[in-house]
């Protein structure tokens, strides 16, 4: 239900991967990136730049159910460049400029050039993400109680 980057073919899946690691991609070198990239797009036109509320989707594994969570407050970017391609950025917390870098960085990659720097930066961020999320699980797992039951 909620997984709409689960359609046919691997470019699919690659886009999304993508824009996750976007999503949660530092702000500095993001916009920084971005910034760079601009010149090299030519005209673009902003279709979205908003901020709003999202429903946060759960599944009840018991229940085997999707339900809302709640909501949480996020930025959008939607760009489109004068060829019709597409750049599209949505990133949680009120940062428009942020959502907007990443919209930039993902309608560089759907032109025909795919920028060295950009598979980079994406690759870069992508270990960084990884790390940090192997930390927070050490930290996690070292709460972890073992209880005996009798």
């Amino acid at each position: 239900m909620f997984n709409e980057a689960s359609g046919p073919g691997p470019e699919r899946r690659d886009h999304a991967d993508i824009l996750g690691i976007l999503a949660r991609a530092r702000s500095t070198p993001l916009k920084a990136l971005a910034e760079n990239l601009l010149d090299q797009l030519g005209d673009i036109t902003v279709i979205v730049n908003r901020t709003g509320l999202v429903m946060v989707p759960m599944r009840d594994t018991v229940e085997n159910v999707d339900f809302h969570l709640g909501e949480v407050l996020v930025s959008e970017a939607h760009i489109a460049d004068a060829d019709g391609r597409i750049g599209y950025g949505m990133i949680t917390g009120r940062d428009l400029e942020r959502a907007m870098a990443m919209a930039v960085v993902d309608l560089s990659l759907a032109g025909d050039a795919r920028a060295e720097a950009v598979l980079h930066f994406i690759e870069t961020e992508r270990l960084h993400q990884a790390a940090l999320d192997e930390a927070l699980m050490r930290r996690v797992e070292a709460t972890r109680v073992e209880m005996e039951t009798f």
